[in-house]
């Protein structure tokens, strides 16, 4: 197999584009799926097209219908909408493979009938006994012993019990195409070997069904991980003897997009933990700032920016401009992505999507704003503008804005918290609640308190800022990183600070 970088061989767009999204439903979603599926979405709306989404649900010892719903789970969370497919019908349905076992038998028959296909009826040992016995490689694959049995060798096999296998009768020459995004790729003759696309139970395989559906579909542009590529020349002898029997309209073009790398410059496995898209979001990722992220897998919006909308994904996106070289998860950078979308919520929907967080760590008592109490609503309407722009995941809010919902007199200060507290911690905190105690209600407000405390502690004091004002945030949060101090203590109110402020003192 050869490859060229090569711009100019990448073959143009159709202008009736129509791309398809078909996992198989094996396990929790992936962010290598979601990417593959990210792209074919902007590819559609990009194009103003058809996208396209069935499930490849064949394999029954694997296949789950909670990762059915997970998928979709997925696609609803992310606002990654289909034209046509499960759960929203079309003109080409069923959209579930294992509802289209009739097509694919009918379509096999076909193959067979006109010599595309043949029964093979070698078993796994037979193939390997004959290979050695040739001087090959044990695992050298299938050597084509079946392709030209005659009827009474066949009928020899069936009179043993045997069932055939059905294989694609490949052709003796180079396969080529362009692929839209790595260019020109050729196979030579012979290293694809006759391939087989039915089991001798009859079952259906991937080989099969995955281009007789796209045929079916319409589908004209395939875009795929780089996993793939090796089964492409398959596809394409497939297609051609799909286009002779009239099932298939034209060939389709190929673009097969670059793997997703984890740590250690390895592949990104499905059990890694940062390749499962539900952790991310159960730790807090957004989905502007997931998807945004994962656009970068590959693609670019333009150099030196990596921030941007959906919307402006859809205005530039063109998988003709994907690099083919490996991507490279980094968490990291995902997160501060994220951190930078979470900052452009409008305030109210940063509260209304931070809800589910909150109630699951304990912290209020719904997940919907109108079903809050009001105390819970004044706090997270006044926290809300401190913890937006000090937050990466939504995740994160629930220690941010836990101390501000809490009616405790006493927080127990996290471990990192309690070792930067200095000797001078008490004293700090015995002047801090005599100044405090002093205040009205009337005049416990943010800019007051300011003022006072800057006065007592640093001016009066004596104590440097971080010395000063450090023991008091440690006893209102319980942590050495909270929302701005001042505005904190309005929110905690009076009888609770002077409380927190005492009980740290006794408990040093």
């Amino acid at each position: 197999m050869t490859d060229e970088h090569d711009h100019d061989s990448k073959p143009e767009l159709p202008k009736d584009l129509r791309v398809r999204f078909c996992p198989s439903p094996t396990g929790t979603p992936h962010v290598g799926m979601v990417r593959t599926a990210l792209f074919n979405w902007a590819q559609a709306r990009h194009s103003k097209g058809t996208f396209v989404f069935r499930i490849e649900d064949t394999d029954a010892q694997r296949d789950s219908e909670e990762s059915y719903g997970q998928i979709l789970d997925a696609l609803r969370w992310l606002g990654l909408d289909w034209d046509e497919g499960v759960e929203v019908g079309g003109p080409d349905g069923p959209y579930r493979q294992s509802l289209r076992g009739d097509i694919y038998k009918k379509v096999a028959q076909q193959l067979v009938d006109a010599g595309y296909a043949y029964e093979s009826y070698s078993t796994a040992d037979e193939i390997k006994e004959r290979n050695v016995a040739a001087g090959r490689p044990e695992a050298f694959g299938y050597d084509g012993y079946d392709r030209d049995l005659s009827e009474e060798e066949r009928q020899a096999f069936r009179d043993q019990g045997r069932k055939p296998a059905l294989r694609i009768r490949m052709p003796d020459e180079d396969i080529a195409f362009d692929d839209l995004i790595r260019g020109r790729i050729e196979f030579k003759a012979g290293s694809v070997p006759d391939y087989v696309i039915v089991r001798p139970n009859g079952d259906p395989l991937y080989t099969l069904t995955n281009p007789v559906d796209d045929a079916m579909m319409r589908i004209n542009v395939v875009l795929r991980g780089e996993d793939l590529l090796s089964s492409t020349p398959r596809q394409i002898v497939l297609y051609r003897y799909l286009m002779e029997l009239g099932v298939a309209q034209a060939m389709p073009l190929f673009g097969h997009m670059p793997y997703v790398m984890g740590q250690g410059k390895k592949k990104l496995s499905k059990r890694d933990p940062e390749s499962n898209l539900f952790l991310h979001r159960e730790h807090g990722f957004i989905r502007e700032g997931l998807l945004n992220y994962l656009a970068l897998l590959g693609w670019s919006i333009g150099p030196d920016r990596d921030v941007f909308s959906m919307d402006e994904m859809i205005e530039r996106f063109d998988v003709r401009d994907v690099k083919a070289n490996p991507a490279h998860f980094d968490i990291d950078k995902a997160i501060a992505i994220n951190a930078e979308h979470i900052r452009m919520l409008d305030p109210q929907d940063f509260l209304n999507r931070s809800l589910p967080y909150l109630k699951r760590d304990g912290l209020v008592t719904a997940e919907t704003w109108d079903d809050l109490t009001d105390r819970e609503r004044e706090v997270l309407t006044a926290a809300g503008p401190l913890v937006q722009p000090r937050v990466r995941l939504l995740g994160e809010v629930s220690g941010m804005m836990g101390s501000l919902l809490s009616d405790a007199d006493y927080i127990e200060p996290d471990p990192d918290a309690r070792k930067q507290l200095k000797e001078s911690a008490a004293a700090v905190l015995e002047l801090a609640e005599q100044t405090l105690r002093e205040v009205p209600d009337q005049s416990w407000t943010t800019d007051h308190l300011h003022d006072l405390l800057t006065e007592a502690l640093v001016e009066q004091g004596g104590y440097k800022p971080r010395l000063a004002f450090g023991p008091v945030r440690i006893a209102v949060s319980g942590r050495r990183v909270s929302p701005p101090l001042f505005e904190s203590l309005e929110i905690i109110g009076k009888t609770a600070t002077l409380q927190r402020l005492t009980n740290l003192r006794q408990h040093l």
